[in-house]
């Protein structure tokens, strides 16, 4: 009988001590009667959930964790005086602002939303330069006219394009590609390169051509209609670029109608 009433008093013991020490409703802990509000351990759960983090028991004690550290840190600067410095009272005042510009932008975005009909209109705009042809082609970058032509007699002796481009081309990036351009408009190129390359039939290679680069020996693989991206695949940037001209057209009428002296 004494040592179930014993069991039963250290039982309501330790429930007596639960309900003391727990921490209030809304608040992860309190260090020295402070108490750290819920909403700020989920804004680092948030936070790091967008980097790809899972929430989980263990991320949110560790939360806790550091966060007490910080309460109990931040509480000893208060006490030193820091919150009066004149660099910390700067630096906060920068940080305060950017905080609230930041929040007054997501509200403005939310209040102003673009419709699909503005984002299509955009991208009618950018559709018409999807025109024209794409170049298949390959190069090798030397540097001067004497070492083109010793490159183009090798080729015409048999050796292959892309084992040159490898060996010689200045251009290292494409010349480890086998001297490989990818598709491309002709006006992506510096404009003596586009156009010996739109001049150029498919499977030749080109005279030497001379660019600010060096001297180029060009090679035509293929020609084709060019295609443009679709409206889906650019949608995201159709937004963001929608997005960022509204928000500073905003902020240039705020500027024109202050009083600035």
């Amino acid at each position: 009988m004494f040592k179930a009433n014993r069991l039963a008093l250290a039982i309501a013991a330790a429930s007596l001590s639960a309900s003391v020490f727990a921490a209030p409703a809304g608040t992860v802990a309190t260090v020295n009667g402070v108490a750290i509000p819920q909403a700020k351990s989920d804004a680092f759960v948030n936070d790091l959930a967008q980097r790809g983090q899972k929430d989980s028991p263990e991320l949110r004690a560790k939360i806790k964790d550091e966060l007490i550290k910080n309460e109990v840190v931040y509480q000893e600067a208060i006490k030193k005086g820091m919150d009066k410095n004149p660099e910390a009272m700067a630096q906060l005042d920068m940080l305060k602002q950017r905080v609230v510009i930041g929040a007054f932008i997501n509200q403005y975005v939310k209040a102003n939303p673009i419709t699909d009909a503005e984002l299509r209109k955009e991208y009618d705009k950018i559709k018409v330069n999807f025109g024209g042809k794409e170049y298949k082609a390959r190069h090798i970058l030397v540097a001067t006219e004497a070492e083109a032509q010793a490159i183009i007699a090798d080729l015409k002796k048999g050796k292959k394009f892309d084992e040159l481009a490898k060996a010689k081309s200045m251009d290292k990036g494409s010349g480890s590609q086998g001297g490989d351009l990818g598709w491309a408009n002709p006006k992506n190129f510096v404009p003596e390169f586009g156009g010996a390359l739109e001049k150029l039939p498919k499977g030749k290679i080109s005279d030497p051509v001379k660019t600010q680069y060096g001297f180029h020996v060009i090679k035509l693989d293929d020609v084709r209609e060019a295609k443009g991206p679709s409206y889906e695949e650019v949608k995201p940037q159709l937004e963001q670029q929608v997005q960022g001209q509204r928000i500073q057209k905003m902020v240039d009428d705020l500027v024109k109608t202050a009083k600035i002296q």
